[in-house]
């Protein structure tokens, strides 16, 4: 894919004004009709990542992405491109693999046909003495996806005349061009059913509104603060809220100081003792920190850091990619959410968690932010759990997007209540909005 460079000035994600005022009804989450509108005038026609790069580095290698009832393969070709094709053997349709692996050929396990890593057919039982019409080897292809590669992820496309990823992704390319994030290494790899709608993600993740109720281990860390955080959206429904790595001033540790944010400038050896009040801790030590990042971070091993500007270096722009993308940028973690909707049931999503970090010399391991301490090092296989109230994933309680989870069933069944018309938004969640509007084009066949 071609690097963007320019980024177009983002709308004011806080400014109403920006909105059309469409309402979202309770019904978009829960109503089946509303879900196959979804399939047919969305999930058809956007871009959906396949997987990370790192999974098939050699020729042969394949992913298999399973999304709604319809199965992709991801696979490596002998001059290093990538190719997609539908997981759908020609002769009677029959699904041929799952998850990740390596192949010389495709197999079908019901009838025996063979397929190449190019989709061309090899091998077909009698081939030679049962086909009216010739041997169907070296004629017949498996449907094929049109295929492209971002940030490290292996995107495909269902429809063949829609825009494409560089069109379709416009402006992140260029907004995040400084982050080498096909060298991120996944520390951490979940894929958990919720009972709720996708929807609930992406709505959650496009505001910081909830996070002092949900959250309240992350202003000292995070500055989310009305007036301290950026909000901004482009008019293809991504948006972001750009957050300062630093403590909030509204919401400060009971008994004075700040662990966290001490630790992290005596890393960057920035003495934390220095400031005569807790203003100058959190506002100036936050430029000290910027600077001392900038002098020592080829001399610590932070490499990745080598492009990336101030605001990247210190910050957090937490970003939403329509539909159902979002990826938190942090100066040292790359962490993608991902919510998908159930093949059958409106009512459920399965949410992906990623949490991936850049490689520092001399660590082993890092902190993943969303799964705690974890080695540095590409986790093999896909942890498939239940969320059932938290009991399916204990090892994350506590965590940030555990709280987020642990709202998402009663979300849902507030959405069927009488009560509920229509969201009452704050201006911060101007891009709630925004997204349900976005989504309303596509499927009214203006996306």
């Amino acid at each position: 894919m071609n690097q963007q460079t320019a980024v177009p000035p983002p709308m004011d994600g806080r400014d109403p004004s920006n909105l059309r005022g469409d309402k979202i009804t309770g019904d978009r989450y829960f109503s089946k009709d509303f879900a196959q509108k979804e399939w047919d005038h969305l999930w058809t026609k956007i871009w959906h990542i396949a997987g990370r790069t790192a999974d098939i580095p050699e020729a042969g290698d394949f992913m298999v992405h399973n999304f709604m009832k319809e199965s992709v393969i991801a696979v490596r070709q002998e001059d290093g491109s990538v190719r997609a094709f539908y997981n759908s053997c020609g002769h009677r349709g029959m699904r041929m693999v799952d998850g990740t692996s390596s192949v010389a050929s495709f197999h079908c396990p019901y009838h025996g046909w063979k397929w190449g890593i190019d989709g061309v057919l090899e091998y077909a039982q009698d081939g030679d003495v049962d086909f009216r019409k010739g041997n169907p080897c070296g004629k017949l292809k498996l449907g094929e996806l049109r295929c492209a590669i971002w940030g490290g992820f292996v995107w495909y496309c269902m429809d063949d005349d829609g825009p494409t990823l560089e069109e379709f992704l416009e402006p992140m390319p260029a907004l995040y061009r400084n982050y080498p994030m096909d060298t991120a290494v996944r520390v951490a790899w979940y894929r958990i059913e919720l009972d709720a709608n996708w929807k609930f993600v992406t709505d959650n993740f496009s505001e910081s509104y909830h996070t002092r109720t949900a959250h309240p281990q992350v202003p000292p860390w995070i500055d989310q603060d009305v007036d301290s955080a950026r909000h901004e959206m482009w008019p293809k429904g991504h948006g972001r809220t750009v957050q300062p790595m630093r403590p909030s001033l509204s919401d400060r540790p009971e008994g004075g100081g700040n662990a966290m944010f001490e630790a992290e400038l005596r890393k960057w050896d920035v003495d934390p003792g220095k400031y005569a009040t807790y203003e100058d801790f959190a506002l100036q030590g936050w430029k000290d920190l910027k600077a001392a990042k900038q002098k020592l971070w080829k001399e610590k091993g932070y490499l990745h850091y080598e492009h990336m500007n101030d605001e990247e270096i210190t910050d957090s722009p937490h970003t939403v990619m329509f539909p159902n993308v979002t990826i938190s940028f942090l100066p040292d973690n790359l962490i993608l959410f991902r919510s998908e909707p159930h093949p059958a049931d409106p009512e459920k999503c399965y949410f992906d968690l990623w949490c991936m970090a850049f490689p520092v010399e001399g660590q082993t391991e890092v902190e993943s932010i969303m799964a705690g301490v974890k080695p540095l090092r590409e986790v093999p296989e896909c942890e498939h759990r239940v969320f059932d109230k938290g009991r399916g994933i204990p090892e994350l309680a506590g965590q940030i997007v555990y709280q987020d989870m642990e709202l998402a069933e009663n979300m849902q069944a507030g959405m069927h209540s009488r009560g509920y018309k229509d969201a009452y938004l704050s201006d911060q969640e101007t891009r709630i909005r925004f997204f349900h509007e976005v989504l309303n084009d596509w499927i009214e066949g203006r996306g």
